[in-house]
């Protein structure tokens, strides 16, 4: 029998307390995962999961100290109070720690309109290994494929959260997942490309078959792949690997590398880093999507954001430390596991959309470089300085031409960002959702 969330959080609170604490938060988390693997028509892989995991993290004055278990055990739960503030009392003095105050937590919360958690019953085994196979069978029936790997999983996650402050809470979180990668040619014209899907709601879930053939026609449109000229072109960034853009700039803009000082955006706060017009927004509150949540990892409401407002940057991406470090109040960021303290992360994120679809951001460009995938990077944090190898499909006369391969795009995210020129084509189901992007003037180094 699972042992009840709330309950174990407390008990973690009341040891810390007879162990000596100032205060304490705790975190107490169950979780079920079932995958599945499929290559090569054969089962390669099944493996499922049960646990219970356990945190604490103590505070002694302004030292604080982490640890986890995943014993539940009213011995285990005293020994690792004990454990946590005899290392808290040697830890480094930390002005900037510390729980939220009770005026600052979130009073209230509607769980039922996230609806995160899938009623249905558990997907098996069985139906997960049919689904797999689905896929390997809908990318094998396409003329060309010579090898397919599938993968299927479903997991059910919850989770409570308990402070010393009087914050008390929880929820959980389903999701479905279904993938196949499509190989074809062989040795050194091998090729290969994916599709997958992932959502809250197994009933929400596309075809295995739809899956399976987007796999196999991506692949196939890889063969003759060939390195493009080396050069100054635009460059459209397809829509499955723009959203690694506005992962740039979030890691910018969040506050541990703000405070640290060792970001390329630190002076930008307040000043235009996004072409005007186009706004990068926060909202955890979206119902049936993966990384929606009622409240942070400190119990700060979660609230809809503009992080960037026309354009201009407005806000770091916050939680209580890196606050107080940088004097500006929390702005309910605060992600957590049961093994770490609290540190600065986002959520839902939405990049303005467009007005022209993807195809018109190629005939736009003429000659340049559409990325459908990227490998690798080298990305200077402090300066902005990017580099990433990528593969697509060479653009003539606003047409695409061929398939090309081993290239590397370079150039310098804060110029880049302030040129970006993003469609209309983000997918609604995604939690970030970024549509294709066109920037002028990359560096190309291929043939």
């Amino acid at each position: 029998m699972t042992p009840n969330l709330s309950d174990l959080s407390h008990a973690l609170l009341d040891a810390a307390r007879k162990a000596g604490a100032d205060g304490a938060d705790s975190m107490a988390v169950s979780g079920t995962a079932l995958s599945i693997e499929i290559r090569k028509g054969a089962l390669e892989q099944a493996e499922r999961s049960e646990g219970v995991e356990i945190g604490l993290r103590v505070l002694i004055g302004r030292r604080q100290a982490c640890v986890s278990a995943s014993d539940t055990s009213a011995a285990t739960i005293t020994a690792l109070a004990e454990r946590a503030v005899a290392m808290a009392r040697e830890a480094p003095e930390d002005p900037f720690v510390g729980p939220a105050d009770p005026g600052q937590l979130v009073q209230g919360w509607d769980l039922d309109a996230l609806d995160l958690a899938d009623p249905a019953e558990e997907t098996g085994a069985a139906q997960l290994e049919a689904s797999a196979r689905a896929v390997e069978a809908a990318s094998m029936a396409v003329k060309g494929i010579t090898q397919v790997e599938a993968g299927a999983a479903y997991s059910r996650r919850s989770l409570h959260l308990a402070a010393t402050n009087g914050f008390s809470g929880g929820y959980g979180r389903t999701s479905t997942s279904l993938s196949g990668v499509a190989f074809t040619g062989q040795g050194t014209e091998m090729q290969r490309d994916h599709a997958g899907e992932s959502r809250t709601y197994a009933a929400d879930m596309p075809g295995a078959e739809d899956i399976g053939r987007r796999a196999a026609m991506r692949a196939l449109d890889r063969v003759g792949s060939v390195k493009p000229k080396t050069g100054t072109y635009p460059v459209v960034y397809d829509e499955r690997v723009a959203a690694s853009l506005v992962g740039h700039l979030l890691s910018a803009i969040n506050g541990s590398a703000i405070a640290r000082g060792s970001s390329w955006a630190r002076d930008l706060l307040g000043q235009q880093v996004l072409p005007n017009g186009i706004s990068l927004i926060e909202d955890p509150h979206r119902p049936r999507i993966g990384a929606s949540r009622p409240f942070d990892g400190e119990g700060l409401p979660s609230l809809r954001r503009e992080f960037v407002a026309d354009g201009m940057l407005t806000s770091w991406v916050l939680d209580l430390a890196t606050g107080r470090k940088l004097g500006m109040p929390s702005t309910g960021n605060a992600m957590r596991g049961t093994g770490a303290p609290p540190s600065p992360s986002t959520s839902n994120i939405d990049l303005t959309q467009g007005a022209l679809s993807r195809d018109d951001l190629i005939a736009q460009m003429g000659t340049g470089l559409l990325v459908t995938s990227m490998i690798g990077s080298t990305i200077n944090p402090t300066t902005g300085d990017y580099s990433r190898g990528a593969a697509g499909f060479w653009v003539e006369n606003g047409q695409l031409s061929h398939p090309v391969h081993e290239c590397t795009i370079a150039g310098n995210l804060r110029n880049m960002l302030l040129r970006i020129i993003p469609a209309n084509d983000s997918r609604a189901h995604l939690s970030t959702r970024v549509p294709s992007i066109l920037i002028d003037g990359m560096t190309l180094a291929g043939a």
